[in-house]
């Protein structure tokens, strides 16, 4: 962990290595990912099988023997205590709720008498979501990708997580049934993003993909883009506090670990204008990492990447979130609303003291697929936009193109486009 001064000459140096962290996307794997899509390409399920049987240590006969069956989901349900099962009801029914609020109408404009204009919305038609399955099971990234797209109006929803070994966590597949997934595949890797990007025998083609995974798992959907739509390319998960010494620093502590365990390359970032209270939460960081079960996991990255940052002001805390563009930021201040209106680039904000980032991983409502490193300055969270497409819509009566026709025919001209302009002066009186 760094205890930096923003003010200090050497600050910027020091803070450069967490900005660059990230598992490095090298040659080496972006060939492997190549290949792997090119046999995916060529050799469909057959292709599947064999990376299935390689990575996951997963033996099939066949694809469809990889897909999770009625009788696997009521056994899942079987499985699950009630209250599990109550908590994700709830997740489902916020998250929801929420992303109806995001909802878009079709509408036409009557605006002038002889044209009508206006934008037609189209659920996209089916769509894959990728789940993690390896350092852990995340039921949340289940409800936050699928429910959006059923509100949404997604005619099918295919699932694909990987199962090393085969089992499948039952949460996971309790929340893909409440949450409306349609089919559930047990691949994973670049090899579930190839099969869905392409199609295969047995998995179907889908128009977009979205969902976090590893470095293979990004690399795919960025290699697979235009093929099909993703979402967007996730790196490893942050947090950035902004502090004004107000709180509590046990409070401050849980939330930055809530980020460090997700894996070594999280980043948690304290930055506060009081550098006794900065003191209080590192050392009360210390104190919590040794209760983890993901003790090792959380200390590599607090050690690698986190960091608690002084600074003189507010606004300087303010000016530096902005150019980090966090995807989570917590204003943990006394009056949240008063800086709200200076947050420009953030993933998602949380205000106040009693709002943990975990509330919104889980049940808040808004969606915890967020852009990372620093793309929060250009990318928005996972929202019902990423599950429908628009369309324009246009129409000119006879009367419409003589009012408006001389002009695009000047416009065609212009641009040295004849063919353009007479398919628009041919039908002028």
């Amino acid at each position: 962990m760094k205890f930096l001064d923003i003010r200090d000459n050497s600050f910027e140096d020091a803070f450069a290595a967490i900005l660059a962290r990230s598992e490095e996307t090298g040659r080496d794997v972006e060939q492997i990912v190549v290949d792997i899509i090119a046999e995916v390409r060529s050799r469909g399920d057959a292709a599947v099988l064999d990376y299935t049987r390689r990575f996951d240590r997963l033996e099939a006969d066949s694809v469809h023997s990889l897909e999770v069956t009625e009788v696997e989901f009521n056994e899942a349900f079987a499985r699950v205590a009630d209250e599990d099962i109550a908590a994700l009801k709830l997740a489902v029914e916020r998250v929801a709720r929420f992303h109806q609020k995001q909802k878009q109408e079709t509408w036409l404009s009557t605006d002038e008498p002889d044209i009508m204009l206006g934008q037609m919305v189209t659920p996209l038609q089916r769509v894959g979501i990728y789940v993690p399955g390896g350092k852990a099971s995340y039921p949340s990234s289940v409800i936050m990708n699928a429910v959006p797209a059923k509100v949404a109006g997604v005619g099918e929803v295919i699932m694909v997580a990987p199962t090393p070994g085969g089992e499948i966590n039952p949460h996971v597949l309790v929340a893909a049934r409440l949450s409306g997934v349609d089919r559930v595949f047990r691949i994973g890797g670049a090899q579930a993003v190839a099969a869905l990007a392409y199609g295969t025998a047995t998995i179907p083609k889908v128009a977009k993909i979205t969902g976090p995974g590893n470095i293979y798992v990004a690399t795919a959907k960025k290699l697979v883009f235009g093929q099909v739509g993703i979402d967007m390319i996730a790196g490893p998960s942050e947090i950035l506090v902004i502090n004004d010494g107000s709180g509590n620093p046990a409070h401050i502590a849980a939330d930055l670990l809530s980020q460090a365990e997700h894996d070594e390359l999280a980043s948690s970032i304290l930055i506060t204008t009081d550098r006794a209270f900065g003191e209080r939460v590192a050392e009360e960081v210390e104190l919590q990492l040794g209760q983890l079960s993901r003790e090792s996991i959380a200390r590599k990255s607090w050690e690698t990447y986190g960091a608690v940052i002084v600074s003189g002001s507010l606004p300087e805390a303010i000016d530096f979130s902005n150019r980090i563009a966090p995807e989570h930021l917590e204003l943990a201040v006394t009056d949240p609303f008063a800086i709200l209106p200076q947050i420009r680039n953030a993933g998602a904000i949380f205000l106040g003291h009693f709002t943990p980032e975990a509330a919104g991983d889980y049940l808040a409502g808004p969606n915890h697929t967020l852009p990372t490193g620093g793309t929060a300055r250009f990318f928005s969270p996972l929202s019902l936009d990423d599950f429908v497409k628009k369309s324009s819509i246009v129409y000119f009566s006879e009367g419409g193109l003589n009012r408006l026709g001389r002009s695009i025919v000047h416009i065609a001209q212009l641009e040295g486009l004849e063919a353009h302009a007479k398919s628009v002066s041919k039908r002028l009186k």
